[in-house]
Formats: structure tokens, sequence, C-alpha cells
């Protein structure tokens, strides 16, 4: 079956918002440490997501 078609799982899902989530922090990390703080924390409570799935 095509991946198109197939929905994504909660922990790919959760998988992708950290990523997305670590990059922006990288990115404010140049410019505004206080929101790419706020942004690896965020990652940090994906991440326990994440383990309560596994």
């Amino acid at each position: 079956m095509l991946k198109i078609f197939r929905k994504k799982t909660e922990l790919e899902r959760l998988q992708k918002e950290y990523s997305r989530l670590l990059k922006e922090a990288h990115i404010l990390s140049t410019s505004n440490r206080k929101l790419s703080d706020q942004k690896i924390f965020e990652a940090e409570e994906i991440i326990k997501q994440m383990e309560t799935l596994v």
C-alpha cells in the first residue's frame, strides 16, 4: 500500500513535532536565547510523551 494514504501514528507525529521544535530552537539560539530555551523545554516535554507511548 502507498505510504501517502497511511495515517501517521502518534509516535511519528510526536517525532516530527520534536524535530521541528529543535530546528526552531537552533535558529533562535543566535538571536533570542530565552525563546530558544522555551523551545527546548517544549521538545523535552514531547520526549516525555514519546516515552509513555513506548
